[in-house]
């Protein structure tokens, strides 16, 4: 738990691969001891942020620098082969259990509150669920639908509802976070300062989604949405209720990036960021 005298919040937005970045940030925040009491994520912020919880630095990108080339664990083949294209059985069966064991005991154990984020494609609304396990056949399938990105993934049923990507409905959960108990987020983007988000061609996801109106809506209106929220983050920041680390230049990763080089670099600028900054980033976690 945090030492400050207030319920602190590590929120974490998604970006598919561009996201080692939050791993690279992470892998920093343990390394100084920060602790926070609430972890939410949306998308590869979850699958980042459930090893900050288990305590497992360094795991993100050690098995992207191993497996990033594993047909099974992302790309086309996997698609083509399972409607998915980040592989499930490799990700979220193989990978925890056998060929980089997630540490479920530790996260078990961990006072730390994890929230993933979800997209509900029936209401096309975002669902902020707890998760106090992620086993294989359990809540690790929470993990995998609010990872599940539109038009590369099956419709994830759970609890018979159905899900897709946290970040369709709620790309930077910070507001989520506050109306969860936490009084005041650090949070982590993955996209650097001026980014905005741009109006896409949506006539793919009306066809592939014709039956889920509310959820196509959703799409429709994530630009606008998301543009607004990182204006709402920068605002907390200045007023000192929020500190904001993201990306202090654009690496030209892409969201389904391969090359171990540029992978790394990402990854890389995730702890440089995180380490310059520390001394700041020290002082407001030591605010009353």
């Amino acid at each position: 738990m945090s030492e400050a005298k207030y319920r602190l919040g590590l929120v974490l937005e998604g970006g598919a691969v561009r996201g080692i970045y939050t791993a690279g940030v992470l892998d920093v925040l343990m390394k100084h001891g920060v602790q926070a009491d609430m972890v939410i994520g949306t998308s590869a912020g979850c699958i980042h942020g459930c090893c900050y919880v288990s305590g497992q630095a360094g795991r993100s990108i050690r098995y992207y620098r191993k497996y990033r080339k594993d047909r099974h664990f992302m790309g086309f083949y996997s698609l083509l082969t399972s409607g998915e294209m980040v592989g499930r059985k490799f990700c979220y069966e193989d990978l925890p259990l056998r060929l980089d064991p997630f540490d479920e005991a530790a996260f078990e154990a961990s006072p730390v509150d994890f929230y993933v984020t979800v997209t509900n494609v029936e209401t096309g609304l975002a669902e902020h669920i707890l998760c106090d396990e992620l086993r294989v056949g359990g809540k690790m399938e929470l993990l995998r639908a609010g990872a599940s990105m539109p038009l590369c993934s099956r419709i994830v049923e759970y609890g018979g509802r159905k899900y897709l990507d946290g970040g369709v409905a709620d790309s930077i959960p910070y507001r989520a976070a506050l109306g969860l108990g936490a009084q005041r987020c650090l949070v982590v983007l993955t996209q650097p300062a001026g980014y905005l988000k741009k109006d896409g061609n949506m006539l793919p996801f009306r066809l592939a989604y014709r039956q889920y109106p509310k959820f196509v809506q959703a799409m429709a209106a994530r630009p606008n949405a998301y543009n607004a929220q990182v204006v709402e983050v920068e605002q907390a920041a200045k007023r000192g209720e929020a500190f904001m680390i993201r990306p202090s230049r654009d690496t030209g990763i892409s969201r389904m990036e391969r090359d171990a080089a540029v992978i790394d670099e990402q990854y890389a600028l995730g702890r440089a960021d995180a380490e310059a900054a520390w001394p700041a980033l020290q002082r407001w976690l030591e605010q009353a």
